[in-house]
Order: structure tokens, then sequence, then C-alpha cells
């Protein structure tokens, strides 16, 4: 890829799924309930969208289909605002900013937010059964993928655990195991549904090796957010900064200090890049993430 930019890539790609999410939502119509507008602020109110950035980076890279590839990114982007939607709820992290903005439930009401939230869960779905340009057993494929790593065995494990180490300490494996699942299991499923949307949906060596790389990112970005919780203020974070400490949860700078968890993320993102080592596609998007994930400042 001649004179790559990852920051021009990734602003492209940003637009690229905006745009998509918005043509996806306008068909919404809740008058005189305010669901529809609550999805769409819950959704298309900011965000870096690093998933969908990996659904497109890989698919691209293994030559898929781009029209197959808005359908997969839209499906985890809805996932992932969903799942921050309920995360900021009084019943979770009870937070009042996100993306720079009042959180959803702060902006309409509690019901709204948790109804936004259960109506960009089904939107996710809907958006992959109608995806083009791929066969019946790819999309099953990515149906489950998705479902799995968004359910009981992933995203939604890993909120209930954390919910359960608030206010006691934990060990690191521990820690470990609600961020692979809370944070890592959405940026897993993001690579390996990029792939599952290409021609090489059902090469497992391929797929095992960008499982691994990931996983990798998927942890630096949560080692990374830890560090930043304590070191970047609410207007750059645009959240509110200082919520784990207000929550006395268990943080990779709680447990490894600030200079450890800076090595635990550099470490992890060596071990994310080697496993792109001598893959025989352009690879330089994905190298370009794993180093943007610790170089970030929100």
């Amino acid at each position: 890829m001649p004179n790559y930019c990852f920051s021009d890539d990734l602003n492209s790609l940003r637009q690229r799924i905006n745009s998509f999410l918005q043509q996806r939502l306008q068909r919404f119509d809740s008058t005189p309930a305010p669901l529809a507008d609550a999805m769409r602020y819950g959704i298309l109110l900011g965000g870096k969208r690093l998933r969908p950035f990996l659904v497109y980076a890989c698919g691209r890279m293994l030559h898929a289909e781009p029209q197959a590839l808005d359908y997969a990114a839209t499906a985890i982007e809805a996932i992932h605002s969903y799942s921050l939607i309920h995360d900021d709820l009084p019943a979770m992290d009870n937070d009042t900013l996100r993306r720079g903005q009042k959180t959803c439930h702060i902006e309409f009401d509690e019901a709204s937010a948790i109804l936004a939230g259960d109506a960009l869960q089904a939107f996710a779905f809907e958006c992959l059964s109608d995806m083009p340009m791929v066969s019946a057993e790819q999309k099953v494929a990515l149906i489950k993928t998705l479902a799995a790593a968004a359910g009981g065995q992933g995203m939604c494990l890993g909120q209930s655990l954390d919910l359960v180490a608030e206010q006691s300490a934990v060990s690191l494996e521990f820690l470990q195991r609600i961020h692979h699942n809370k944070t890592g299991a959405l940026i897993t499923a993001a690579v390996e549904m990029g792939l599952l949307c290409s021609p090489h949906f059902d090469d497992l060596a391929l797929r095992q090796r960008l499982v691994r790389y990931a996983q990798a990112i998927g942890l630096a970005f949560q080692v990374q957010d830890d560090i930043l919780d304590i070191t970047a203020d609410s207007s750059t974070l645009g959240k509110n900064a200082g919520s784990d400490l207000l929550l006395d949860k268990s943080t990779y700078p709680k447990l490894l200090g600030l200079d450890g968890a800076k090595q635990k993320a550099e470490q992890l993102i060596a071990s994310a890049k080697a496993e792109l080592q001598d893959l025989n596609f352009n690879t330089e998007p994905l190298i370009n993430l794993a180093d943007y994930i610790i170089q970030r400042h929100n």
C-alpha cells in the first residue's frame, strides 16, 4: 500500500461507517416515542470506530467485498454502542459523560436508554442477515461469531465479572479474564468478521493467527484505557476521568504500577505484531493500528 497514512485511513473508514449507519438508521421511526432518536444518539454520538476499522482493514487485506464489510462493520458497532449505553446506566457504572456528550440515559431517560440498547442489539443481527455478497455459510458464521462475542461467554460475561470485582482486590489473572471478555471479545470478533467476509473465511490457521493478534491488542487497549483514566482529563477522554478510582476498580496501574502497566501494554503490542509476520498479505494497516492502541490519548 504505497504512501499509506494510518490517520487518513482511519478517518476515511470512520466517515464510511458513519454514513452507512445513518443510512441504515433512517428508516427507524418511533414517533411519538423517543426510541429511534435514542438509538441514533447512542450510536452516532461519535467514537473512534476502531472495531469497524478492524473489520474493514482485515477484510480488505483478505479481498472481501467492501459492500459486505459495511454490514459487518455496522453490526459490530451497533453491539459496541449498545454495550456503552447499558454500561453507563446507574445500575452499572453510573456515568454522565460519553464521547464528550451526555450519556444516553441523561439525554433521554433510563427506560429509553435500556430500550435503545436492546434495539441496537437486534439491529446488529438484522444487518448481518441482510448482508449481500456472501454465502449462507458465511452469514451463519458471522452471526455465530458476533453472538458468542457479545453474550454470556464474551462481553456480557466481562461486564458481569467487572461488577463483581468492584471494591475488591483481584489477581492479575482475574483482571485479564475480565478484560479478555469485556473489551477483547468484540475486538477479536471484529478481526474474525473481516476474515469471514472474505474468500479466506475457512482458513483456520489464518484465523487463529489473527485471533491471537486481536486478543493481544484487545488487552493492550484496556491497559491503555486504565492508564488514561489516571493520566488524562475528562475533556481529553470524552468521558469522566478517574471513574475507575471512584468505583474502586482493580486496574493494571493499580496492580502493576503506572510504569509496569505501560510496559505490559508495549509487550502486548509486540506480541500482536509478531503474529502478523510472514503473512502473505498487506498487514500495514493492522500493524499501524496496534501502535495507535498505546499511543492514543483518549
